[in-house]
C-alpha cells in the first residue's frame, strides 16, 4: 500500500488524479487543503464520501507517507494575474513545508508540481533537454513572477541531491473538470459553442501540447514506480497540435465558428509563448508512455463538457399534438 499525501486538493489537476487513483486499491490517498469542507463536498459529488481523510494543513507534518505530491499554486491565468507578487511567498511556504517534512521522512518522494514556464521566456522554439532558462533579470515584469516562483523552487530542489524530488512541470492541461469561465484558448472556444456565439480569435500561430488527466496519471504512476530520483521532467503528449489544426477539429466536431482578428482578447499572465511546449522526454527514462495526443484528448473531453451543458439546460416544452396529427 503506498501511503500518498495530496497537497493542494481543491486544484483541478489534483482532483482528477484522485479520480483516477480511486480505483485502485494499492493508492492510500490523505487530501490537504485550506478549505478542507469544499473538498468533503466535492467527494460525495464524485460518489466517494468518505474514501479519503481531509484536513488542513496544519495536520500534515503528523502522518507518515511514501509520497507527496504538492498542487499548491495556481493554474489559471486570471488567477495568476491577480495573485500578482504572492506568487512568490506562497510557492516558497508550501514547497518548504514539505521540504521541512522530509528532513524527519528522508525515504519519503516529493512530487512537485512545477510549470514550463520555469523555462522563462521565449518559447520561440519547443524546449528541449539543452534548453536553458530565461530570465530578464535587468527587467523583470509581473509575467515573469509565477514561472521564476517554480524556478527558484527547482534551484531548491535540485541542491538537495539526496532527497528524492521530482519536479514535473506542466505545460498545458485540459480535462472535463475545466471552469469555463477560465481565460485559456480552449476554455474560450467552448463558451463560444455553449453560447452559440462567434469567436474572435488572434491572428498569431501556436503550438500547445494539451495533456490529457489518463496521461498525467500515468506519468505520476510511472514516477512513484520507478527508482527514487532527485530530477525534473517535462509534460508531454502523443503529438501536440497547432492553432489551425486545434481551430478546424472544434469547428468539424462542435461547431465552432470564429473570426480572426488582429489583437488578441485573452489573458496573457505568463508571456507570449508561440511554441510553448516540450520535445524533453526524459519522462521515458521513468517509463513513462504518453497513450494519447493533444488532439484526442482535447476531443474526448470537450465532448463530455458538451455533452454535460446540454443536459443541464432547460428542456423546451412540447409542442402539443392535436388529435388529427396536424
Amino acid at each position: 500500500m503506498t501511503r500518498i499525501a495530496i497537497l493542494g486538493a481543491t486544484s483541478q489537476i489534483a482532483r482528477d488524479l484522485i479520480v483516477a487513483f480511486s480505483v485502485e486499491q494499492d493508492r492510500q490517498l490523505h487530501l490537504f487543503a485550506r478549505r478542507p469542507a469544499e473538498v468533503l463536498s466535492w467527494l460525495l459529488m464524485q460518489g466517494l464520501p468518505g474514501r479519503y481523510p481531509v484536513d488542513d494543513f496544519g495536520a500534515f507534518a503528523g502522518h507518515d507517507f511514501d509520497v507527496v505530491i504538492n498542487f499548491v499554486g495556481v493554474g489559471n491565468p486570471a488567477q495568476a494575474q491577480a495573485l500578482g507578487n504572492a506568487i512568490f511567498d506562497i510557492t516558497w511556504r508550501f514547497d518548504q513545508l514539505v521540504l521541512d517534512y522530509l528532513q524527519t521522512h528522508p525515504q519519503c518522494r516529493y512530487l512537485f508540481l512545477s510549470s514550463g514556464a520555469a523555462y522563462g521566456t521565449g518559447f520561440n522554439e519547443p524546449a528541449t533537454k539543452d534548453t536553458q532558462a530565461v530570465v530578464a533579470i535587468n527587467g523583470l515584469e509581473p509575467q515573469a513572477w509565477y514561472g521564476v516562483a517554480k524556478l527558484h523552487a527547482e534551484c531548491r530542489h535540485r541542491a538537495l541531491p539526496e532527497r528524492a524530488i521530482v519536479d514535473i512541470r506542466v505545460f498545458n492541461y485540459f480535462s472535463r473538470s475545466q471552469d469555463l469561465s477560465a481565460r485559456f484558448l480552449i476554455t474560450d472556444m467552448l463558451r463560444s459553442i455553449r453560447d452559440d456565439a462567434v469567436l474572435q480569435i488572434s491572428a498569431d500561430y501556436i503550438v500547445r501540447d494539451y495533456l490529457h488527466p489518463a496521461d498525467f496519471h500515468r506519468l505520476v504512476s510511472a514516477l512513484i514506480a520507478a527508482p527514487a530520483a532527485n530530477a525534473a521532467v517535462d509534460c508531454y503528449t502523443l503529438a501536440p497540435v497547432d492553432k489551425p489544426a486545434l481551430l478546424a477539429v472544434m469547428q468539424q466536431e462542435f461547431g465552432l465558428r470564429y473570426r480572426t482578428i488582429e489583437a488578441s482578447a485573452g489573458v496573457n499572465a505568463t508571456g507570449g509563448k508561440p511554441h510553448y511546449y516540450s520535445l524533453n522526454t526524459r519522462a521515458a527514462d521513468f517509463g513513462y508512455r504518453p497513450g494519447l495526443s493533444s488532439i484526442d484528448g482535447i476531443v474526448r473531453e470537450a465532448a463530455a463538457i458538451l455533452q454535460q451543458l446540454s443536459l443541464s439546460l432547460p428542456k423546451p416544452a412540447p409542442v402539443p399534438v392535436n388529435s388529427a396529427g396536424k
